[in-house]
């Protein structure tokens, strides 16, 4: 079955994700957290939850529409992701995630397919996150080219307003997939090369994404979660577990930063278009 250009409009049923303070706390390992943020470790202190947990409660809803509109594995590439943020999540509790195909677009060597989910907490809008997911050799059916997204450019010759460097640790994928994303490419060498990477399994690009988040929390927002509203990323190069990430930010108007992220001495970006806005 080949990828469906006509699914923009189908939608799962609502997907329930119940979870207690150890899920998150896993979550917060996961995205490199430590033990100076007790506040998200430590369940005596609540413990507060990263927002970009929400996307945890929304793999199981898009993973359905992945298989419904024909999306095969082994051609995809997750192209960005944004998360936007309405309310806290509670430490532990159930969640309802309802996932969308916003739209099928024709990037000509490639189709685009965009996914919004909505995470609910009985019926307190707490997220909407966006997935967009790129079919390899999909493209060229005559549809319409994909919109352009908001982009925050950072100005030129700026210096940075605030930097944070992230070590991961040589079994930063395998704790990272125990909070749901379970693609062998992440732990299996055997399969990394398969795919294409001799050095074997590589970071999952969503939690390089959470390690940005953080990093915009800590420098951006005093280590306050709930100032954060919005981040955005597009992925562009691979991290292997045991890489350093260093995030700079810059800040422009409005509470908007431009977002920049280093790997391991690399000149290049290894995520591109990324930015944040806080309150």
């Amino acid at each position: 079955m080949g990828l469906d250009h006509n699914a923009a409009g189908q939608k799962t049923e609502p997907f329930e994700f119940e979870y207690t303070w150890k899920t998150a706390v896993l979550y917060a390992l996961g995205i490199g957290a430590s033990r100076d943020e007790l506040d998200f470790l430590y369940e005596a202190r609540g413990p507060k939850v990263y927002p970009t947990f929400a996307i945890t409660a929304a793999y199981a809803p898009v993973q359905r529409l992945v298989e419904k509109v024909g999306l095969d594995l082994r051609s995809m590439v997750h192209g960005s992701q944004t998360v936007t943020v309405h309310a806290p999540l509670p430490p532990e509790g159930r969640l309802s995630t309802v996932a969308r195909v916003s739209g099928v677009y024709d990037m000509k060597r490639m189709a685009q397919v965009v996914v919004t989910a909505t995470t609910h907490n009985d019926d307190q809008l707490c997220c909407e996150t966006e997935w967009i997911l790129l079919a390899l050799s999909e493209g060229g059916f005559g549809g319409a080219a994909p919109p352009r997204g908001e982009r925050f450019s950072v100005p030129d010759g700026a210096q940075a307003d605030w930097e944070h460097e992230q070590a991961t640790s040589n079994e930063q994928a395998l704790l990272y997939r125990l909070s749901g994303d379970l693609n062998p490419l992440h732990a299996d060498p055997e399969f990394a090369r398969e795919a294409g990477f001799p050095q074997g399994p590589i970071l999952h690009g969503m939690c390089t994404f959470g390690i940005i988040a953080r990093a915009v929390i800590l420098r951006a927002c005093s280590g306050c979660a709930e100032r954060l509203r919005s981040v955005s990323a597009q992925f562009r190069r691979p991290m292997w577990p045991g890489d350093s990430l260093r995030t700079e930010g810059y800040r422009l108007s409005d509470g908007r930063h431009a977002i920049r992220a280093f790997s391991a001495g690399r000149g290049e970006p290894v995520v591109g278009a990324c930015w944040a806005t806080t309150r």
